[in-house]
């Protein structure tokens, strides 16, 4: 090959390129030589990206239209000639070999400089072409994937290449590998910016790798990692797809040939075990030991070319993988290698990557009025990403893969089919491989061993403790011991009916059609057998069975059943059920090879672990066992026992006489039942929490992590562990001593505290290592700070640091973790290269002067400058002092200090210092404000926070490459410049930083400012950002680009920004799914390096913290390679284990001083992140990530990419991304020895918003084909593991059960209340004796009992919440401390919170499952200093937890008075906490002014709406609660109100027809019942009237009053709306405030009726109450459910409603229809007005009682903040005009308030006594009822 030309003159740039560069002959970059100038040259190892672009003077880029679509012929995309040329491989590139380059000008004395020095002349390794075949022999090939199984031999005999080719320095091997990427390019159509980018991520990737190994070996080991290794995915596949046979014989030979069964030898005589899978292998593994480099290399590069520009088919990584596989086919073929001219630029991603995305597109959007609207189709209808890749997964898959002309693409010669790719007809190729239908019945698939394990053993435990259930009808006492084995045994039979709902329920959710469905037919058979010997015992035993007859043959079946029962329960509760009868997980059969591959290649535990992971389950269920039956079940033997046959007497009912009165006790022990059972489950969580804190705490102390590990000495320690594991100081030479090296280190770190401010000068003095001089001999010798030498391990706190400060808690971190065992770090230099990526919307870059110091809204007290002064009061003093200094040394220079002189504070004492301790400044001036700017900014949720702490990194390498090398600073002889530069140098190649700033063509001028700020505080700093181009064609699409800037770019005059350094086009908008994912995915190709760490944009990092980077890089377990081939032995022990995929750390909420909310999500975090996740990762159960962790990037990104992107289901897309490296055999670890800061939401609303997002993310995950693989095939250890590990399903599951658990238990409770009220119930003496005298008494004494445990349970299993957080706080900060923030909690009324978060989680999980429309909800991260006022509380939070909540307390209500005892305080407090936390969490809400302006505005968004559109009023609540069910109707009739309001599919009948239907006429006949039992016993000798007829007329009597009123009013505003409407613009409210109001009349003179009913007692009025509500409510559901129509996006039909006008409303033919179905509206909204007005105000009547409290607010603000009073927020400063309303407005609405409050204890004392004594009507209809 030709040597490279002396540099020549410049060549032309295209519009994106840039020139080379010779960044050592430049000077360094500085602010001063300005951003962009032409002389500006800096040192940038991806400059020679650029470089690379320069070698194409030759090369014509040709552009392409891309709205312009390749017609179908019979001619490929790549033209239709193939004129014969000389292969252009062979010798040199032809006319591409003349390109000039970049030369390096000496720099020191060691030379030239390389971009890539790993890869540098004298170590880069010749890629010989003798490797890459001719094709004038058809019949020899190279050794590429595509095994050809007859010819392996032929190429063995005829040609013998180097398997490892000797190191040269004669070949410039970087050369050949641009020649290798531009004849790519020009084969297939890639873009020169693609090519540019991946030919710089390969090299990054060769210099990483050839830094700590040979080049030789670098390549193998890529080319083993993306291609041909055992963990290769591309491997992996072809096997999987049983490519090898189709490579051997051909579809296109034998069209016929099913490659799923064996075949006969044919006349190519193969025998059998050449077609065996470890045969494929072999040849597999010999092929690739036998290619060249040249053809690693080539293959490589075509995989990341295919890759890069693969937009949205880089989620579907299989598909991605036959891509290559054709492209590699055809390359190899003559008529690519005989092509002379280039393929035009652009067409692959036209031809191959644009039909793909159309399909994915189009599934989820369409065009409407020229836009891109969302589809109403749910998940089981769209065909996703997952269903696309799956079709690769097996032959049968690719074998129907369509093309347009009615062939198949097999059909076609392999070599040829790369070529037709534009004639595959996608549309008719895929199908839903997986229905993620939304329907309760994926959770019986999914965890069906769950149910199986909970329900039989309740069963089993119940049967034998209830005979008398069972007992025959002539034994009054006991059954027969043969019915009792029987009918324990029939939990056998019903672990079989769960297995066969779940296995008939499967079948709807794969296609029968489908590889591997047949396994669930021979499951259903045997378990249909199973059922018989379960069953049928039973059935004979009940039906046969002669007691009189002593036939030991009952008996025996009996036994005999019991035992088949037990078998076959522990086998479904243990077995997996993917493993039965047709193991796709272990089974040897290529059939169910591609599940195995990609669904169940799961991570092996060594033995040590998988025996703890078995003994925790076994202890954990041993324990459950063992006190559920000695503490739920046994007890209620007895209540059991009482209950059983227990008949109600004296009652009777007008219309069922006895019938359903009698047979109360039977329904009170039902729903008994269902309540223990509840609790059976509730009990496993329980248990697994306190068995998982044990195994995490064991382990932090093998870790060495927690305070009380047996350490001495930890700080005295720290210097020699830093020497030890954080320098790799088994590569230094011994020329220094460890002290001075460590204080480099040491005061590295402690000045990077001062200038966060986080120490002053004075404890720095302290901390520093100095330099003294030595009296003896005047030597100057090193003295270690005071810190190392008088301290232990405590007792420091206010010495050495602030007390409580950030930096004691960041330099105790920093101590113990080195206390722990550390992976050893390698050298800098080789160290790996990664990249640190953080996705980014619209999070706030900078904060604004305004924003710091200005309130943004009125009810906000204070500025967020004045709240972080007081969060963070020792910073700003250090702040302040550090402002001052600087004040005095720019007037000591002898220029104007903008801070004012030291002489003005001399004169004016502390006068002259108030600006810099109110705001920090005295200049307004811009460079002098943004002091104070980054100060607030630092200490916020920023993204500057986030840039400023992850380039912590580049300082951190710096400064661990100085200190490893002082040759170095030698080398440069003082030269600081020189220095420097090398550093930079260092840095920048081994680590990257890129924001994914998606909006960032589209920022306004405030955001593009901040973030110019960034690229010029950081010029290293990445930011890729998607670029827009108007369409070519009118009326055609937009044309979008994935670009590249750093600081270093240089600016395009004509627009004034920055010139992209890569510019690659995308087939389409990248923004198909939730945002977040797909923002990832298009700035992944610009990574660069081994590992990516991805990081929010509200994270921090630290110095020290940085300094671990290597250590933690080597829990990847790649730094020590071995120096074998890959290739040379298959199975080598070396290359066998599984690899790591992500490895998590620690996360630090910086945001936990806050106050309770956010020390309620540090303790979360600390729980979830470190506890539970410590013992996850260790049990092989951790299969999440969190946004700190780091990725082999090789791995995730040749399986799909570090998350999942289909919008709504993979919601929570990181989750994802773990299942997925987890089920794909990756390892995922956990390492606490490092910490990165992390922000939380801070307010109750944005907390309850994310937890929100949480559980309908959750509901998403169970819906998803990830949960159903590893449900039905992960062993039994690692699926509960899974199920119960925060934030798995069992954790939100647990959620959900307890939140049911209270609601069966009050069911349960008002049902014994019933009993109680109105039976004689036994007494006993406190020993236990009956008392004699008491005829016809009923004993429920058991059943109370039975009650007080029930309450203990569901206590312990909430309180359980509060134990991980004990356990934690004891462990890492001791006793005291651990009480004292316990303490703490519950003073603040923590348990509240958690009350409302249980319930936020189950409802929003719930309300997915039945709706849908999960979707990512930006929940903001400010500080919750805001007052938010009631009414918005009020309709943010009634549907999810306050409506439960007063229903609660009304059912609480009844059972108080009717069965009291104390333990029933906890429910008023659980059921008072659903209703008020919104409130109580509230900043300010109990100030009595704001209070009284609250009930202004709440009265206002009652009563308004009507008249005018208003955006914050009850009737759009109200509209916007029922459209989850309804929908929007699609036409957009361009009105202000439809602006906000998103498209929302009506919900599908079946989802909504158990939630939605049956479960509330349930409830309502259920509470029916209860009321009828109370109303059926005589009065007086009476048989009193049907209490049934009795609660219709009061639940639906309202409603006919409301229809009433309506029709009168409707007539009223029809003839008089039209008339007035020009004249009286308040008509329409001024009729629907009358309708309102004498709605509200009806419903309480109805409720006054009911009262006057039941005036014998209360309780049954407070009974009726609780069964209307049920029956109203079920009435609402059906009729909104059923009969209603979708909305309309505009409110035009309300107000047609009031005012009477419905022409000229844009209605059309709907102002037909419009009034009837408005009417029906009408009738249930003034019935849920009336019942919104009166609840809200029995809220408000509860919330004012503490206002009378003196200072409340003061200790409100005490318990929220955590500040003392002297410390908290000042009151709001207001005019004397806006005082002066105030007080008018608190005089008036003061006076309403008390006037309703009023009013309302009027209508229910008044009531209670007139009723009952002396109010007694004639009134006979009255009589009937």
């Amino acid at each position: 090959m030709s040597g490279r030309p002396p540099p020549g003159p410049p060549q032309p740039r295209g519009p994106y390129d840039q020139q080379p560069r010779n960044p050592f002959n430049q000077q360094p970059y500085s602010s001063s030589q300005g951003h962009g100038q032409p002389g500006g040259y800096y040192e940038n190892e991806s400059d020679v990206g650029d470089y690379a672009a320069s070698r194409f003077h030759g090369y014509e880029r040709r552009a392409y239209d891309a709205g312009t679509d390749t017609e179908s012929t019979e001619n490929d995309v790549y033209g239709n000639s193939y004129p014969s040329s000389e292969p252009l491989l062979q010798g040199s590139s032809g006319g591409y070999s003349d390109y000039s380059t970049a030369h390096y000008g000496e720099y020191g004395p060691s030379g030239s400089r390389e971009p890539y020095p790993g890869w540098t002349a004298d170590r880069q390794i010749p890629l010989s072409k003798e490797g890459f075949f001719g094709w004038a022999d058809s019949v020899v090939t190279s050794a590429i994937p595509a095994i050809p199984q007859l010819t392996v031999q032929v190429v063995r005999d005829e040609y013998e290449p180097h398997p490892n080719p000797p190191l040269s320095n004669s070949e410039d091997t970087q050369q050949e590998i641009e020649d290798i990427f531009l004849d790519l390019t020009q084969k297939f159509g890639f873009q020169r910016d693609s090519m540019r980018n991946q030919w710089d991520l390969l090299m990054q990737l060769l210099d990483s790798r050839a830094s700590r190994m040979s080049p030789n070996q670098a390549l193998l080991t890529l080319h083993a990692d993306y291609i041909g290794g055992q963990h290769a995915n591309y491997r992996k596949w072809y096997f999987a797809a049983q490519l090898d046979l189709d490579d051997a014989i051909g579809q296109s030979n034998n069209p016929d040939l099913n490659r799923l069964k064996s075949f006969k030898r044919g006349p190519a005589g193969k025998t059998p075990n050449e077609k065996s899978l470890d045969s494929a292998l072999n040849r597999w593994r010999a092929a690739m030991n036998q290619m060249s480099q040249y053809d690693r290399m080539r293959q490589i590069a075509l995989y990341l070319l295919c890759w890069g520009e693969a937009a949205q088919v880089r989620f579907v990584p299989e598909c991605l993988c036959f891509i290559f596989k054709c492209a590699d086919d055809y390359y190899r073929s003559p008529e690519c290698q005989n092509r002379m001219d280039p393929v035009p630029e652009g067409v692959y991603l036209r031809a191959v990557i644009k039909p793909l995305y159309t399909l994915l597109r189009d599934q989820g959007y369409e065009v409407v009025d020229g836009k891109f609207v969302r589809r109403e189709k749910d998940h089981e209808d769209i065909i996703g990403y997952d269903d696309v890749n799956q079709l690769f997964w097996y032959p049968e898959g690719i074998a129907r893969i369509p093309l347009k002309d009615k062939r198949h693409l097999v059909d076609i010669p392999p070599s040829q089919r790369f070529m037709y790719f534009d004639k595959i007809d996608w549309s008719r190729a895929f199908f839903k491989t997986y229905k993620e239908k939304r329907t309760f019945l994926q959770l019986l698939v999914h965890f069906n061993r769950i149910w199986v394990i909970h329900v039989s053993i309740f069963w089993f435990y119940t049967a034998y403790n209830s005979p008398r259930v069972y007992r025959r009808a002539d034994n009054n006492d006991e059954p027969t011991v043969a019915m009792q084995w029987s009918a324990t045994a029939l939990g056998g039979a019903v672990a079989t009916l769960i297995m066969i709902a779940t296995t008939l329920a499967e079948f709807s959710f794969i296609p029968t059609t489908w590889n591997n469905t047949s396994h669930l037919v021979r499951r259903l058979i045997f378990l249909l057998v199973t059922l018989a010997l379960t069953a049928g015992p039973t059935v004979y035993i009940a039906l046969y069975e002669n007691p009189k007859q002593e036939s030991k043959l009952p008996v025996i079946l009996g036994i005999v059943q019991f035992s088949i029962s037990v078998v076959a329960t522990a086998l479904f509760s243990i077995v997996p059920s993917g493993r039965m009868f047709g193991n796709r997980v272990a089974g040897k059969s290529r059939k169910y090879l591609a599940s195995q591959t990609f669904t169940a290649s799961y991570p092996v535990l060594d033995r040590k672990t998988r025996t703890a992971s078995i003994m925790l389950w076994v202890l954990i269920f041993g324990c459950k066992f063992f006190e559920s039956y000695f503490f739920l079940i046994l007890p209620f033997r007895d209540s059991i026992r009482v209950m059983v046959g227990m008949e109600i007497q004296g009652c009777s009912d007008k219309l069922f006489s006895t019938y359903l009165c009698s047979k109360q006790a039977a329904f009170t022990l039902t729903i008994m039942y269902v309540m223990d059972l509840i609790l059976f489950f509730l009990d496993t969580f329980l248990w697994y929490v306190i068995w998982n804190s044990v195994y995490s705490i064991g382990r932090s102390f093998a870790l060495g992590l927690s305070l009380w590990t047996p350490w001495k000495d930890i700080y005295t320690r720290l210097p020699k562990r830093i020497y030890a594991k954080l320098l790799a100081t088994g590569d230094m030479e011994v020329k220094y001593k460890p002290k001075i090296l460590v204080s480099q280190i040491w005061n590295a770190i402690i000045i990077s505290m001062y200038r966060e401010h986080l120490l002053s000068i004075d404890y720095v003095t302290k901390l520093l290592y100095h330099q003294v001089e030595n009296p003896t001999d005047g030597r100057r010798s090193l003295r270690a700070p005071p810190f190392f030498t008088s301290q232990g391990d405590k007792g420091f706190a206010g010495e050495f640091f602030p007390p409580g400060s950030e930096a004691e808690r960041r330099i105790s971190f920093f101590a113990q973790s080195l206390a722990t065992s550390l992976p050893e770090p390698l050298p800098v230099d080789a160290m790996p290269t990664f990249t640190v990526l953080t996705p980014h919307y619209s999070e706030r870059i900078l904060l604004s002067l305004r924003e710091i110091i200005r309130v943004e809204y009125q009810n906000t007290r204070v500025t967020v400058l004045e709240y972080l002064k007081h969060l963070h009061p020792i910073e700003w003093d250090s702040f302040v002092k550090d402002t001052k200094i600087l004040a005095e040394e720019s007037s000591g220079f002898g220029g104007a200090s903008p801070f004012g002189t030291a002489g003005e504070a001399e004169k004016e004492g502390r006068a002259s210092d108030i600006p810099f301790y109110a705001i920090g400044f005295k200049s307004a001036a811009p460079e002098y404000t943004l002091r104070t700017r980054i100060w607030a900014s630092l200490r916020t949720q920023t993204l500057y926070r986030t840039v400023s702490g992850m380039m912590n990194y580049s300082k951190a390498i710096k400064l661990l490459y100085r200190v490893e090398n002082p040759e170095i600073v030698q080398l440069f002889g003082g030269n600081t410049e020189k220095l420097e530069r090398e550093l930079e140098r260092m840095a920048r190649r081994k680590f990257k930083f890129c924001v994914s700033m998606q909006r960032y063509s589209r920022f306004s001028r405030e955001e593009r400012e901040n973030a110019e700020f960034l690229l010029r505080a950081y010029p290293d700093l990445q930011i890729a950002y998607l670029d827009e181009e108007p369409p070519r064609k009118e009326g055609g699409e937009p044309r979008l680009f994935s670009a590249l800037i750093d600081g270093h770019c240089e600016f395009i005059p004509e627009t004034g920004r920055r010139r992209p350094k890569f510019r690659i086009e995308l087939p389409g908008n990248p923004i198909l799914g939730d945002g977040k994912s797909d923002n990832q995915n298009h700035a992944i190709i610009f990574y660069r390096g081994e590992y990516v760490q991805l990081i929010d944009a509200n994270q921090d990092s630290y110095l020290e913290e940085c300094l671990k980077i290597r250590n933690i890089l080597g829990e990847f377990e790649e730094f020590n390679t071995s120096g074998q081939s890959p290739y040379a032995q298959w199975g080598h022990k070396e290359f066998a284990k599984e690899p790591v995929a992500i490895v998590g750390a620690r996360e630090y909420i910086f945001s936990e001083n806050i106050g309770i909310l956010g020390d309620i999500a540090a303790e979360k975090e600390q729980t979830f992140g470190t506890l539970f996740a410590r013992s996850g990762a260790w049990l092989g159960g951790k299969l999440h990530y969190g946004h700190s962790d780091f990725f082999n990037a090789l791995f995730m990104c040749t399986r799909g990419g570090v998350s999942k992107a289909q919008k709504g289901l993979h919601l929570n897309g990181d989750i994802f991304a773990g299942m997925t490296a987890f089920a794909r055999g990756g390892r995922l670890k956990h390492s606490e020895y490092v910490q990165f800061g992390k922000g939380r939401d801070l307010g109750l609303g944005t907390i309850l918003n994310f937890q929100t997002k949480l559980g309908m993310g959750m509901g998403e995950q169970m819906l998803s084909r990830e949960y159903y693989y590893l449900g039905s095939q992960l062993p039994i250890d690692r699926f509960m593991t899974f199920y119960y590990g925060h934030p798995g399903p069992g954790f939100h599951m647990n959620n959900i059960l307890i939140v049911l658990s209270v609601q069966v238990f009050m069911v349960a409770l008002l049902f014994l209340g019933t009993l109680n009220k109105q039976l004689t119930i036994c007494q006993y003496s406190s020993p236990g004796q009956f008392i004699g005298g008491q005829p016809g008494c009923y004993n429920l004494v058991p059943v109370f009992d039975w009650i007080r445990r029930c309450i203990v349970s569901i206590f312990l299993v909430f309180f359980i919440a509060f134990v991980p957080l004990f356990l934690q706080e004891l462990m890492d900060h001791g006793t005291g401390s651990a009480l004292i923030r316990l303490g703490k909690h519950f003073l603040s009324l923590s348990p509240v919170f958690e009350v409302i978060s249980t319930q936020i989680y189950s409802s929003s999980i719930l309300t997915n499952l039945t709706f849908g429309g999960a979707r990512y909800i930006a929940t903001g991260r400010s500080f919750a200093t805001t007052r938010l006022s009631f009414a918005i509380l009020y309709s943010r939070f009634s549907g999810p937890s306050i409506y439960l909540g007063m229903r609660t307390l009304i059912l609480l209500l009844y059972i108080t008075m009717t069965i009291w005892m104390p333990h029933l305080i906890y429910f008023w407090f659980s059921a008072l906490s659903l209703c008020i936390a919104p409130f109580v969490f509230n900043p300010h809400q109990f100030t009595f002014v704001d209070f009284i302006i609250d009930y202004r505005e709440f009265l206002r968004w009652m009563f308004r709406g009507n008249a005018r559109t208003h955006r914050n009023a009850w009737i759009g609540y109200c509209r916007l609660s029922r459209t989850a069910i309804t929908g929007f109707k699609r036409k957009r009739l361009g009105y202000p109100s439809e602006i906000l309001l998103p498209d929302l599919p009506r919900t599908k009948f079946k989802n909504v027809l158990v939630t939605e239907i049956i479960i509330p006429i349930c409830l309502a006949i259920i509470f029916t019942i209860a009321y009828m039992f109370a109303g059926s016993f005589p009065v007086n000798g009476k048989v009193p009237p049907s209490p049934l007829i009795r609660i219709g007329v009061v639940a639906i009597g309202p409603l006919v009053w409301n229809a009433a009123v309506l029709l009168v009013l409707f007539f009223v505003s029809v003839c008089l709306g039209p008339v007035l409407d020009g004249c009286y613009t308040k008509f329409p409210a001024v009729i629907a405030s009358i309708a309102h109001v004498l709605a509200l009349v009806g419903m309480v003179g109805f409720f006054e009726f009911l009262w006057y009913l039941e005036r014998r007692d209360a309780s049954h009025a407070v009974l009726g109450v609780i069964a209307i509500v049920a029956i109203q409510r079920a009435v609402n559901k059906v009729f909104i459910s059923v009969f209603l129509t979708r909305e309309f996006k505009h409110d035009e039909t309300n107000r047609a409603w009031w005012s009477g006008r419905w022409y000229g409303r844009g209605l059309g033919q709907h102002a037909l229809s419009q009034p009837a179905r408005e009417f029906g509206i009408k009738i249930l909204e003034l019935s849920l007005w009336s019942g919104d007005f009166i609840l809200a105000h029995v809220l408000l009547f509860i919330l004012a009682i503490p206002l009378v409290i003196p200072f409340v607010d003061s200790a409100h603000s005490t318990m929220l903040f955590w500040l003392r009073p002297s410390k908290q927020i000042r009151p709001s400063l207001y005019s004397s005009k806006q005082r002066r309303q105030r007080r008018n407005i608190v005089i008036k609405y003061g006076f309403i308030f008390l006037v309703m409050f009023g009013i309302f204890g009027a209508l229910v004392a008044i009531p209670a006594v007139t009723f009952r004594e002396t109010l007694d009507l004639n009134c006979p209809f009255c009589d009937l009822l």
